[in-house]
């Protein structure tokens, strides 16, 4: 089966465009943290200017003012990396992205009695940004905060197939696939196979692969400003063929309505 080369509009591409309404060079620094973010929160000058397609002396203008503003800092390798003043930005942010998505998770564990939970792409990781616990007593220990794999989980599974392949390939390199139980899948050429069927079907199957007795199931939340994942996760006792008849639509509903709350403009 051919790979997927590219999906979604890439970085690069971004940056060339002129701005819809505003101002383009904000517009292209914006572009140039997000590909610092992708290298996995640092890269060097012609990593950047291989990716962004701008002339250098405007990559240049565009650094130094990101630099000034703490969004971004020079390494002592002339590298780029981001910057600390992004770290209060990131945590108000994700504080409002859990008020955001707090309510569609409420109601998956109202409809499904499991655990409902969002996390994102972070570098070369993904991160439990939000999650509204099951009322049962023998429930999954994700927390949110938790780093985990994208090649072991449902949700790095969910979001993978929808970035280009050269993309997938740099972040499952850089985060690894360790064999977290003897179900994690550890070659990466089985993991494609894996997003071939995501693509299928989708949604994603986390099948004990991150912690054995935990069945996850996770869906891509479309057009998001960063890639994110809505699943619920249990014992796999519970989550049967049964539950995912049930559970699969309501988590592609959630996830429109997610994406268009993040995407509301007014």
């Amino acid at each position: 089966m051919e790979r997927e080369k590219n999906s979604g509009l890439d970085v690069a591409e971004q940056a060339k465009k002129p701005a819809r309404s505003g101002v383009q060079s904000v517009e292209r620094a914006f572009a140039l943290l997000d590909l610092i973010a992708d290298a996995g929160g640092r890269a060097t000058l012609s990593e950047l200017s291989e990716r962004a397609d701008l002339p250098m002396p405007t990559i240049h203008r565009l650094l130094r003012t990101l630099v000034g503003l703490g969004c971004a800092r020079q390494m002592e390798d002339r590298g780029y990396a981001l910057g600390p003043a992004l770290m209060r930005l990131g945590d108000l942010a994700g504080r409002q992205l859990g008020d955001i998505v707090r309510p569609h998770l409420r109601s998956l564990v109202h409809d499904l009695g499991e655990t409902a939970n969002i996390a994102v792409l972070d570098g070369d990781m993904m991160v439990y940004a939000a999650q509204v616990p099951s009322q049962h007593s023998m429930r999954m220990f994700t927390e949110v905060g938790r780093r985990v794999h994208p090649s072991a989980t449902g949700v790095g599974k969910a979001i993978l197939p929808s970035l280009g392949h050269e993309r997938i390939s740099q972040i499952v390199h850089s985060s690894g696939m360790p064999e977290l139980t003897p179900k994690t899948i550890t070659n990466y050429e089985d993991l494609l196979d894996e997003l071939d069927r995501v693509r299928e079907r989708g949604y994603a199957i986390d099948e004990e692969e991150q912690e054995l007795g935990v069945r996850c199931f996770a869906v891509n939340v479309p057009d998001a400003p960063t890639p994110m994942a809505v699943s619920v996760s249990g014992p796999k006792s519970r989550l049967d063929d049964e539950f995912a008849t049930r559970a699969i639509p309501l988590l592609h509903e959630s996830a429109l309505h997610i994406s268009a709350e993040l995407n509301r403009t007014e």
